[in-house]
């Protein structure tokens, strides 16, 4: 009834838009009827119009009959569709039930095995558990041990063997407990020898050396006459940063290149490398006094300390060249001694020079004349032995001052970043206690120089003296009148 009244109203509508269109023409461009849209057909009458209308609604009655058939073929397909659905519901929800009673009945029977398998395990439950623990705490030993660099690979079968105790299905065989127990008397055994093996040290440079290897125990590694560390993130031998102090360095040589039944003496650190660590960190001599190259300036005694280090070389240098020229002239004075020829090649030459030359004049010239000789020659033999003696006094004053310069310098850090971290102050304290060691260094030498320096150059003054005494003596004995009369 419904599509009756559409079709009437359209009707209508068609018939008052063409009684418009002939009441009240227009010119318009003709466009091609879009697709679906009604077609527009002018008429130039009332007939024509009415017969436009009557071939219209044939046509519209024929598109509803068609639209009715697809609604009525879709709306068929659409409850299908729905009772298909309807039908895999049912189907899903009784295999539902199925897959649920199913797991309840294994959830049952689980249970029922698992207390089957706990009867029948009883105590060695906690033999397992115990197996599986020792296995993963030695996997992680025999990682860090130093006999892994000779046996490796032996943590992966512990790994394997502790995660299959972790299973509830698996359970240990014998082979296997028994290479746990071979492993850890392996171990125990290896920690007791020193073997020598082949082995590949991995250097700072990334580069791989073959050599032989020597293990000590579970303490050291040795190659090349070097400690060598194990490193257990990669499980490789790899070479320290720094060798330690040379004598712990040769007897790494020794026992290197020791045979087989030799005893030697080695240093053996028994924490198993943290010595060693901390050994290599200590500062070298290089690094506490500083290197020549760059004038002793980096060493930590600092500018401080370079100078007197250079003050105490250039000492040492003067004293040692005094030293030999003292011991040359003394020689040649003893020499004179001997000999009643006067030699002007020696101070004691030069002296008696100057009596064989004034034997003639009277006991108070000659006294005089001996006595301005000797004094000529006092510089020669004194000099630069002031200087000696002023280093050795001036250089442990220099280390006072480095002291209080370092101190200064810790309190200042002190300040500014608190007591916290004793690393902020090491370089304060280093200075203090550097320019300290450097200055009493340089002035023990200095003073023991100064002192067998000075003994030569009084020695040979006072054998001047005493020949020049002697000699005038000798000519106021001859003249007949004391001494100074």
């Amino acid at each position: 009834m419904k599509l009756v009244m559409m079709k009437v109203k359209f009707a209508l509508v068609a018939l008052v838009a063409a009684i418009t269109l002939l009441a009240q023409p227009v010119v318009a461009q003709e466009a091609a009827p879009a697709a679906g849209d009604l077609e527009v057909v002018k008429a130039s009458s009332l007939d024509e119009l009415l017969d436009n209308v009557e071939q219209r609604r044939v046509v519209e009655s024929k598109e509803h009959s068609a639209r009715e058939r697809r609604f009525a073929a879709e709306k068929a397909n659409q409850a299908k569709m729905l009772q298909d659905a309807k039908e895999e519901r049912r189907r899903e929800q009784r295999r539902s039930d199925r897959l649920e009673t199913t797991f309840e009945e294994n959830e049952i029977r689980i249970g029922d095995l698992q207390e089957q398998l706990d009867k029948r395990l009883g105590s060695l439950r906690e033999l397992f558990g115990v197996l599986q623990q020792v296995a993963g705490d030695t996997r992680g030993l025999f990682e860090g041990s130093l006999i892994s660099s000779q046996y490796p690979n032996r943590g992966e079968f512990l790994g394997d063997l502790a995660k299959k105790m972790g299973t509830s299905s698996q359970l240990a065989s014998i082979d296997e407990m028994e290479s746990l127990w071979f492993e850890l008397q392996r171990e125990m055994t290896e920690s007791g020898k020193v073997s020598r093996y082949p082995g590949t040290i991995t250097r700072l440079s990334g580069d791989k050396d073959n050599t032989d290897i020597v293990r000590v125990g579970s303490f050291a590694l040795l190659g090349d006459g070097e400690y060598l560390q194990w490193n257990v993130d990669t499980q490789t031998i790899t070479e320290i940063a720094r060798q330690p102090a040379g004598r712990h360095t040769s007897t790494a040589e020794e026992l290197q290149t020791a045979q087989p039944s030799e005893i030697v003496e080695f240093s053996v650190d028994p924490t198993r490398g943290s010595l060693l660590a901390l050994l290599i960190q200590a500062a070298t001599l290089t690094e506490r006094v500083g290197s020549p190259t760059s004038g002793f300036t980096d060493g930590q005694g600092g500018p401080i300390g370079a100078i007197i280090i250079w003050f105490g070389i250039v000492t040492v240098i003067i004293a040692i060249w005094r030293g030999i020229a003292l011991f040359t002239t003394k020689r040649q004075v003893n020499a004179q001694r001997e000999t009643a020829t006067a030699s002007r090649d020696n101070p004691l030459g030069r002296v008696l020079s100057v009596y064989e030359e004034n034997k003639d004049v009277d006991v108070e010239t000659l006294e005089l004349k001996m006595g301005e000789a000797i004094l000529g020659e006092t510089p020669d033999l004194t000099k630069w032995i002031s200087f000696i003696q002023v280093i050795s006094v001036v250089a442990p004053l220099a280390g006072l001052l480095g002291t209080v310069i370092g101190m200064i310098e810790t309190f200042q850090a002190i300040t500014l970043f608190g007591t916290g971290d004793p690393k902020t102050m090491a370089g304060g304290i280093s200075t203090a206690l550097m320019t300290t060691v450097l200055g009493i260094t340089v002035a023990i030498p200095t003073t023991l120089l100064h002192q067998f320096v000075q003994g030569l150059s009084k020695d040979v003054l006072h054998t001047i003296e005493e020949q020049s005494a002697g000699l005038i003596a000798e000519h106021a004995e001859k003249a007949g009148s004391p001494i100074g009369s």
